[in-house]
């Protein structure tokens, strides 16, 4: 079972929401958690977990992937995040019962690869989360996505539009396909910025958030 930081609710009450973070490639974690504090205002009842992936890159400390980047082909994503999909799923599924929450409370939020994870595991969920919130990132295996598709969550895309990494091309792209599905899509460029979170992005991101998982009671 995956496994990484959490923070408990900052109202110090039971949990009435998760929110599960999905780091990039190359990362961890303890990075991503760091995307909870401006969140946690806005929702005070939420908990949240970063799982670090499955592997290590080889010779780098603290160093994870959701699976081994050889190209960016769309065959090679779509092996990649296919590889990988179980063991998130399987997670989402035991973190959500031990908090006793169903998938309606629920709020996916990835970066780079772990948006490629979220959209890809969320979107095939038997049952909807609240919603998706995917910062530069891309859809992966589109073309199956009529196929696939098994709920259907409101989602954010969010992109710079200077991304050396996952092309700034990918954020439409992804929209169109989505939107082509009946799934709700928000989109927010980030002008100038490169493969990274904008402040602005940051803050559309948490009123989506506080949005779809409703501000608790005071």
């Amino acid at each position: 079972m995956l496994d990484g930081p959490s923070l408990a609710p900052a109202s110090g009450r039971k949990p009435t929401a998760l929110v599960v973070l999905l780091h990039g490639y190359g990362s961890n974690g303890a990075d991503l958690i760091s995307l909870a504090p401006p969140l946690q205002p806005l929702l005070p009842d939420a908990a949240f977990v970063a799982p670090n992936a499955p592997s290590r890159l080889p010779h780098m400390a603290e160093a994870y992937q959701w699976w081994p980047i050889q190209g960016f082909s769309p065959a090679e994503l779509t092996r990649g995040a296919d590889s990988a999909a179980a063991g998130i799923d399987a997670f989402l599924t035991h973190a959500l019962d031990e908090l006793g929450l169903d998938n309606s409370r629920l709020l996916l939020v990835g970066f780079s690869q772990g948006t490629m994870m979220a959209l890809h595991v969320g979107l095939r969920r038997p049952r909807a989360a609240a919603g998706i919130i995917g910062f530069s990132g891309m859809l992966v295996a589109s073309e199956r996505l009529t196929a696939d598709i098994r709920s259907r969550p409101p989602v954010l895309l969010l992109h710079g539009t200077a991304d050396e990494v996952v092309p700034f091309g990918s954020l439409d792209l992804a929209a169109a396909a989505l939107r082509a599905v009946s799934v709700a899509v928000e989109t927010h460029v980030a002008p100038g910025i490169g493969h990274g979170i904008d402040p602005a992005g940051l803050t559309a991101a948490a009123r989506f958030a506080e949005r779809v998982l409703g501000r608790s009671a005071p």
